[in-house]
């Protein structure tokens, strides 16, 4: 196995991913991304069909709706 440097063993999979995706942000620019953006939700789409997108968007305005009723109950708790 190939030796670390110091700060690589302490790097999470999502830092790294955030890391990558700055970097071509920076090279590409922010249409390029995106782009990127519009591909990727066109693939899914076909991948899961117009139901199964559905469904997923559904979820992830589900998931919203979470995290904002979390922010107002800790905003209330923090008064």
């Amino acid at each position: 196995m190939a030796e670390n440097s110091e700060n690589q063993g302490d790097m999470t999979v999502r830092e790294a991913g955030e890391k990558g995706v700055e970097a071509l942000r920076e090279k590409h620019g922010p249409d390029a991304m995106s782009e990127i953006g519009r591909r990727g939700g066109e693939a899914r789409k076909e991948e899961l069909g117009p139901e199964g997108y559905s469904e997923l968007g559904h979820k992830g305005g589900q998931r919203v709706k979470e995290l904002i009723e979390e922010g107002k109950k800790a905003e209330g708790e923090n008064r």
